[in-house]
């Protein structure tokens, strides 16, 4: 074989497989993790995160090599778009296990009989493949190739056979459940759960008393057909389940505008889901329904967000589901006794001292959680310097959804604030490390993230939200060129409107809609002529160049008003902001 070029590595390496198979392709190498929900083109497979070293390039065909994803659980329905369209990575080469990517293989190889290799590289020889031309992997072999000539070939099996892991205790339920007792949907949900259980770990299964879907957003017609599929079968879920916001307005989406080969599948997506026995909720934030879980509630919910929030603000606990497979559990009521399901699980590994300042607004919980996020990466982190700061859960809210966008850890906890960070010994680790974040980090975070568009509601608008929205436009007149558009949920609107608040954001030029959520609107709905968006979400910020193609600028509540009102996006930042 001929020595591969540069100064990659050497000879062969064993890794961990995930997904056995074989390919060969050019290494595509970031030591940045990519949140394929966001970052990638589900059609294409060309990176579009904005904030990514490979934006712009194409995936397709190469051995990706990541240390791992992070970001949004929806990651897993790009990945089966792109394994079915043709289009993704020849292989995927991870620094660490990520659980999201790997969990959209196994669907795609459970139910359509396409694949690809996923390996783990591991922290020591993962930086060596920057400096590999091409990979062959075959098993749990990476191979390095100076050329597609050079490959030895000898593809391997799954990494996980068909059957119940003989490491996993189960139930007798579990098991009739596993042989089809309980419908075709049922079974082949099992056999999902178990190779992530075996990914995982786990040791056993648990019941869980409610789910929250994120696979009911449209990704391409992969998504689609694994919840018709799973429909077909007779699929039915076990326990009450609610469903993330989708791709379109479900009931005004013809009035919108929307074109018919977008809001058709949507809405046939969402459709599935809702005839399996799923509410029509349409939220990001189920943490504002009535049915919100509570402190210690085993639960299984997907969207980044929503998880955070529910684990580090509630108590709850649950993994970072990815998508699709919360549906299989939902269809069970069984999940993998894991991650955050298990309390030694939940402790902080990092603390990151941050400022107080008495004139901080809500703007400072945003670009805290983006940088606290950046910091942690799959670590769980306890805040520390906000006990005397009060935040609201509107500001825990803003904090979690930065935090999950530059984050792939799935909670954080703030000393004196969050329930579980009573005392900093109850839930950090002993001799965890400590990073100092300075008001001149905060200030360069919003340099980052900052016309004729402003985007409020994501994740989606909650009631007090819309109490201060409305103060702040009370006895103002919106600019004619600018719109002003709020994403929420269908429960929060019908409150907001009985208090007649969404007549009078009505009065100012404001529009609200409901079902979606930003990261998943689409022209018309979003207005073609937008040149310029400004948000006070800086999830949006962060995806949003990529999502709608034009600059975002981020702002508080309030300067996002006075943009809204002026037309300029002035997008001065706050005093505490170094100047």
């Amino acid at each position: 074989m001929a020595e591969p070029a540069g100064d990659g590595f050497q000879g062969e390496w064993t890794c961990r497989c995930l997904v056995g198979g074989h390919a060969l392709g050019p290494v595509i190498h970031s030591d940045t993790p990519l949140s394929f929900w966001g970052g990638v083109d589900s059609f294409t497979g060309t990176v579009i995160d904005r904030h990514h070293p490979l934006s712009g390039r194409s995936l397709a065909g190469a051995v990706l090599a990541i240390p791992s994803g992070r970001g949004s659980c929806s990651g897993s329905g790009v990945m089966l778009e792109l394994i079915l369209n043709g289009h993704g990575p020849a292989a995927l080469v991870l620094e660490r296990p990520d659980d999201i990517l790997t969990l959209g293989v196994f669907v795609a190889e459970e139910m359509f009989g396409r694949s690809i290799p996923v390996v783990v590289a591991g922290p020591d020889r993962f930086p060596l493949l920057a400096q590999t031309a091409w990979v062959e992997v075959a098993g749990d072999t990476l191979r390095p190739l100076s050329g597609p000539d050079d490959a030895v070939g000898a593809p391997a099996g799954t990494a996980v056979p068909p059957g119940a892991p003989p490491d996993i205790a189960l139930t007798e339920a579990d098991r009739a459940l596993l042989d089809g007792a309980g419908g075709r949907a049922a079974q082949v949900a099992m056999r999902i759960i178990l190779r992530m259980a075996t990914f995982h770990r786990a040791p056993a299964l648990i019941d869980v008393r409610q789910a929250h879907i994120d696979g009911c957003l449209y990704t391409g017609p992969g998504g689609l057909r694994f919840a018709q599929q799973l429909r077909d079968w007779g699929g039915q879920v076990r326990i009450p389940t609610s469903l993330n916001a989708i791709s379109v307005d479900r009931r005004n989406w013809r009035d919108q505008g929307v074109d018919a080969t977008v809001g058709e599948p949507a809405s046939a997506l969402a459709d599935a889901y809702v005839a399996m026995g799923a509410q029509p909720t349409f939220t990001c934030a189920p943490y504002q329904l009535e049915s919100a879980p509570g402190r210690g509630d085993q639960i299984v919910w997907a969207e980044s967000n929503a998880v955070v929030y529910a684990n580090s603000v509630l108590g709850a606990r649950t993994m970072k589901y990815p998508d699709y497979l919360d549906l299989c559990v939902a269809l069970t009521g069984r999940a993998p006794l894991s991650g955050c399901h298990v309390e030694g699980n939940r402790r902080a590994t990092v603390r990151i001292d941050v400022p107080f300042r008495a004139d901080f607004d809500e703007s400072v919980y945003p670009l805290l959680g983006y940088h606290a996020g950046m910091v942690a990466g799959d670590r769980i982190p306890v805040i520390v310097g906000l006990e005397k700061a009060g935040p609201t859960t509107d500001d825990l809210k803003a904090f979690g959804a930065a935090f999950a966008t530059t984050s792939s850890a799935p909670m954080f906890h703030i000393l004196g604030v969050t329930p579980e960070a009573t005392a900093l010994d109850a839930v950090l680790e002993d001799a965890a490390p400590t990073h100092t974040v300075s008001l001149a980090d905060l200030g360069e975070r919003w340099a980052d993230l900052g016309i004729d568009l402003v985007s409020l509601g994501n994740p989606h608008f909650s009631e007090t939200e819309f109490e201060r929205l409305a103060a702040l436009c009370r006895g103002r007149t919106k600019h004619p060129d600018v719109q002003l558009v709020i994403t929420c949920g269908r429960a929060t609107q019908e409150k907001v409107a009985a208090r007649g608040i969404i007549a009078e954001l009505e009065r100012f030029g404001a529009r609200t809609v409901t079902d979606v959520c930003w990261c998943t609107i689409s022209e018309p709905l979003f207005p073609a002529a937008t040149r310029v968006v400004m948000t006070n979400s800086a999830k949006y910020a962060h995806y949003g160049p990529g999502l709608c193609g034009r600059p975002v600028r981020f702002g508080s509540l309030k300067e996002c008003v006075e943009a809204a009102c002026t037309g300029q996006a002035g997008g001065r930042p706050p005093a505490w902001v170094p100047g």
